[in-house]
């Protein structure tokens, strides 16, 4: 019986880790622009200094964190559906990007990117 509840006890403990490690990708949406390309990102409850962009040939790489606050300290979880944890989404497009201007904003939750080319 010792060793099953060692087992058990272990493979929790790997799903939590795992849990605590994954990253959540947040959907987008890409438009081309008569000078370059706009995307958004559905990024509601994320912070803009937790936020960060890179660019790499032909990929756009955004990560960042959305964290969890609570109204109360009276507050119980009674449901959870909404992920507080690490994310990256990586928006791969048909130039290369070295050389272009990149611009973001916040609005309404929404992150948007344009990227100008020369």
């Amino acid at each position: 019986m010792g060793n099953l509840v060692r087992a058990l006890r272990s493979a929790f403990g790997q799903m939590e880790e795992l849990a605590r490690h994954a990253a959540w990708h947040p959907p987008a949406d890409v438009y081309r622009t008569p000078d370059g390309w706009l995307i958004k990102l559905d990024l509601a409850g994320v912070r803009p200094e937790d936020v960060h962009l890179s660019v790499s040939g032909r990929h756009l790489t955004v990560k960042g964190m959305r964290r969890d606050w609570t109204v109360s300290q009276e507050c119980r979880c009674y449901q959870m559906e909404i992920a507080y944890s690490q994310f990256e989404r990586q928006i791969t497009l048909p130039v290369d990007l070295d050389n272009a201007e990149v611009q973001a904003e916040h609005h309404h939750g929404m992150l948007v990117v344009r990227i100008h080319q020369e």
